[in-house]
């Protein structure tokens, strides 16, 4: 691609739409949504005719002539003869190599599952251009990845006489199938978000490859943050460039002198795929497009930029959603950048990891944790934080759970990479008890909660690439996974789709959706005691009680106020085999009756307030 097309900084705030005020309100849908996280190469196979090719790789060099996609339903850990001729070790010799062959076709057959679990919004990694299998490391923003399509070599043919101009971009076979599924998507009424990452690309970014062949010839020179650039007089390569985080295949985009905004150029490249994709016919109706975007290392932007952006983004879809990658406190960086939503790392994922499976902290710890929060937050955005509990960053959920006895920190010690301690196996009845318990806890707190593809079908795995496996399908048989990396030894374990936690994620979205207290209500703490705590959920009078108990014994809770409190129903019990929760349970001692809810371990209760209907006058013999 020959890029000629710069916009001048007075045309390009033209563009831009006029900056709304600082931390606008996500739209409704987003305040009731929930959510399921998609990476594209790992969810489903719905097209081999279009597998990945060993050319297509990042570093084909790298691995033999005998490279070939790897079977979906194979043990994880069982390595093919390439990756045994490159080196012994399981992380380092070959599994970021792998492809599996997921598409937007198997997306596309698997919407009716998505549709039956009860989820509103997906969530997807990049599905841009990109060499690797996570494609953070972006070829092209205008162009769906050609292998996520029916025609992979016909796509790269017909974009080898594009420009940076919009005008002269074709529409690829993978582009068109894009727009086909974000419509099947749409008719379903689920939205669609995807990835951006604004901050680097690849280096076979067209940009960068321009500035790599003609330095500082390419009329794109300053888009990067080149550090050095060759001397044509001598044989060696001086180019250089910072990499992010000094990884040198994602190359760093280039901000403005003063550091408050993405180079001009960028900016207004940035701003043209923003249009192709929320309006991909430009008739200034955003239902064909996406209904908003996902921000890789936001933090990592200038602000100013995402000030324009989002406004940008709020003209061409009001109802669109801006959700920002930031791991900590992100209530002052929403108001300076106007993104809706964070991922909610901080008020739930990082404190709920650290009470109930590490135990660094206690009960009344993580209560005020979550609630100050939460609450720190303005009214209305509350119910749109992404809560998540674990995705591609982080171990599984299950994992989190069997490997909270190392007592590390959320998305440290998180691996056998990280630490031999850790353990692959599956995890048992009572960790299982436990993921239930904060699944319903999850669907039952402030903001929108996110389930990482596969979580629901009984999927572990270790942090990054073991948080990366091929979905289990209720369709396919696995292999048992019987080997381990790294020299460690285990029990054989079977994979196969766990249908009765799929059946109990749908009840607790189910939950979810019919109950609006635990969509939109206040949240306030009631008691802690041990191991276990209980939050009020309050929204125009009617009210829920919601009690967590992460323990191994069953605790009493005892309710506040004076005399004899109004019984409480349970509505949802996370666990099956848990005895019948009571309505309201009395403690006796020495100085009278202290009333309360009793909690069996490993469980969640979420309570709705008695009625008359529920209250037997006669007694039993009713």
């Amino acid at each position: 691609m020959t890029p000629h097309r710069l916009v001048p900084v007075a045309v390009l705030v033209a563009l831009l739409a006029v900056a709304t005020a600082a931390q606008p309100a996500p739209p409704a849908w987003a305040q009731d949504a929930v959510w399921y996280q998609i990476f594209p190469e790992r969810f489903a196979n719905g097209d081999p005719a279009n597998d990945p090719t060993r050319a297509s790789l990042e570093n084909p060099d790298a691995v033999g002539e005998d490279w070939a996609v790897t079977p979906w339903t194979a043990d994880w850990y069982a390595r093919a003869p390439w990756e045994t001729a490159r080196g012994p070790d399981f992380y380092d010799d070959g599994v970021f190599d792998r492809r599996l062959g997921g598409d937007l076709q198997g997306v596309i057959d698997r919407i009716p599952y998505l549709d039956s679990l009860g989820v509103t919004a997906v969530y997807f990694n990049p599905v841009f251009w990109a060499a690797s299998l996570h494609k953070y490391d972006a070829t092209s923003y205008h162009h769906i990845d050609p292998f996520f399509g029916p025609d992979p070599a016909g796509d790269v043919a017909m974009v080898a006489d594009e420009t940076a101009d919009p005008n002269t971009w074709v529409w690829t076979s993978a582009d068109r199938l894009f727009l086909d599924m974000v419509d099947a998507f749409h008719q379903r009424g689920i939205r669609v978000v995807i990835d951006g990452v604004f901050n680097h690309t690849g280096t076979r970014f067209w940009a960068f490859e321009d500035v790599r062949e003609r330095q500082q010839a390419s009329p794109v020179a300053d888009w990067y943050e080149v550090t050095a650039w060759d001397d044509p007089a001598t044989e060696a390569d001086e180019f250089d460039w910072n990499g992010w985080w000094g990884y040198k295949p994602l190359a760093v985009l280039a901000n403005t002198e003063d550091g408050t905004d993405l180079h001009p150029g960028v900016k207004a490249h940035v701003v043209d795929i923003t249009r192709r994709w929320m309006d991909p016919n430009g008739d200034g109706d955003p239902s064909d497009g996406v209904d908003g975007w996902r921000l890789d290392v936001a933090g990592e932007v200038p602000d100013g930029f995402w000030r324009d952006w989002n406004a940008l983004v709020a003209g061409l879809n009001p109802d669109a959603i801006t959700v920002a990658e930031e791991w900590g406190d992100a209530r002052d960086y929403l108001d300076r950048t106007g993104f809706h939503s964070t991922m909610n790392y901080h008020a739930l994922a990082i404190p709920l990891d650290a009470f109930a499976f590490d135990g660094r902290i206690d009960a009344a710890t993580f209560a005020d944790e979550v609630t100050s929060r939460f609450d720190a937050f303005p009214e209305a955005t509350r119910p749109a934080l992404m809560n998540i509990l674990a995705g591609h960053d982080t171990d599984r959920l299950a994992s989190m759970i069997v490997n909270g006895r190392l007592g590390g920190h959320f998305d440290r010690l998180a691996g056998p990479r990280d630490t031999m301690a850790y353990l692959v196996r599956a995890p048992r009845r009572e960790e299982r008890d436990l993921q239930r318990a904060v699944v319903l806890l999850q669907m039952a707190l402030p903001g929108a909660p996110l389930v990482y593809y596969g979580d629901e079908a009984g999927m572990w795995g270790a942090d990054d690439p073991d948080d990366r496996k091929p979905m289990v399908w209720p369709d396919l048989v696995y292999a048992d996974e019987s080997l381990a990396p790294r020299g460690l030894t285990r029990d054989p374990d079977p994979v196969a789709f766990d249908r009765d936690l799929f059946a109990f994620y749908r009840r607790a979205i189910a939950l979810r959706q019919s109950d609006a207290v635990l969509r939109r209500g206040t949240l306030q703490t009631l008691a802690v005691e041990g191991r276990a705590v209980a939050f009020g959920r309050t929204l125009d009078g009617d009210r829920r009680v919601v009690a967590f108990n992460a323990g191994d014994a069953s605790v009493f809770l005892p309710m506040p106020g004076e005399g004899v409190p109004e019984p409480l129903v349970p509505v949802s019990v996370s666990r099956d085999d848990a005895a019948r929760v009571a309505m309201l349970v009395a403690q006796f001692d020495d100085e009278g009756a202290t009333y309360g809810l009793r909690i069996p371990p490993r469980t969640t209760v979420v309570f709705r307030p008695a009625d008359p209907a529920d209250i037997r006058p006669r007694g039993l013999d009713e």
